[in-house]
């Protein structure tokens, strides 16, 4: 059997410029261009072994409209891992992990994801499944006379490119413009919106570690403080202001200095330290 992990992201986020707080909607989220070839190469290797395909998420249930366009063009089943959308990449394939059913020999993951774009999931889940990986591939070969080996491709430094062969169990991750998922007929898409899909909610046991995200600075940047000496108790509270703020004390003149960059550090150092920053 054959599984394709996808993972429902908002392709249009509007971000707040002032906080950076990321707001998602569901009318524009859905398979990036990774996933969706992922997608096709599985149904082609799927077509070639004949060997059933099934579509894997972790996500909201919003996440559902992905699993069944992946039912309308041939994938044989779909499960929904309940997940929040920005947990950690280990939480995530420990829970792909834990969903994926028993006969699973080859799974195809796209390279990254829009949204983080680390590409972690796919070495997670190879480490957790104990297979062979073979991460960022531009292309992909297969033979129906060979089943469980797969021939691949992908981008080096340099302009250069490794081939490799990969024999299952094995964990393969693709790049977007490798492959372009087909067109679901209307026959597909009409199964595929009474389709069922099993939504599973992971055991303590299956995801170890944070199951929420560490917090993200998501404040204006504000400086360090000043450490400036308190003002004498004898002044006026206006004097006491014009003390701390500096308002009457006369101030150095800017001036350009020209130094190799180990001076310049202990320069600039200096100059902070001479303006009360610690």
């Amino acid at each position: 059997m054959i599984a394709v992990c996808m993972k429902w992201i908002d392709h249009r986020p509007d971000v707040d410029r002032l906080t950076g707080e990321v707001h998602t909607d569901s009318r524009t989220s859905g398979a990036s261009d990774a996933d969706q070839a992922a997608l096709e190469w599985g149904l082609r290797i799927g077509d070639a072994w004949r060997a059933g395909v099934v579509a894997v998420t972790a996500g909201p249930a919003a996440a559902e409209t992905m699993l069944r366009e992946a039912l309308s063009v041939g994938a044989a089943g779909a499960i929904r891992v309940e997940l929040e959308g920005h947990a950690p990449s280990d939480v995530v394939a420990a829970a792909l992990f834990e969903a994926l059913p028993a006969g699973v020999d080859l799974v195809l993951c796209g390279a990254w994801s829009v949204d983080r774009g680390t590409g972690s999931v796919p070495a997670y889940l190879a480490a957790r499944l104990d297979a062979a990986q073979a991460l960022g591939l531009i292309t992909v070969s297969f033979d129906a006379s060979a089943v469980g080996v797969v021939d691949a491709e992908r981008r080096l430094d340099g302009g250069r490119r490794e081939r490799l062969r990969a024999r299952v169990p094995a964990v393969l991750s693709v790049e977007g413009g490798g492959a372009r998922l087909r067109r679901a007929a209307l026959a597909g898409v009409l199964d595929a919106r009474t389709a069922p899909i099993d939504v599973m909610v992971p055991t303590a046991g299956g995801v170890p570690g944070r199951v929420h995200a560490p917090a993200i600075r998501t404040a204006p940047f504000r400086p360090r403080a000043r450490a400036l000496p308190a003002p004498s108790a004898a002044l006026s509270a206006r004097q006491r202001i014009l003390a701390l703020t500096g308002a009457l004390v006369d101030r150095d003149p800017p001036r350009l200095v020209r130094l190799d960059p180990p001076a310049a550090a202990d320069e600039l150092l200096a100059q902070l330290e001479a303006w009360g920053y610690r």
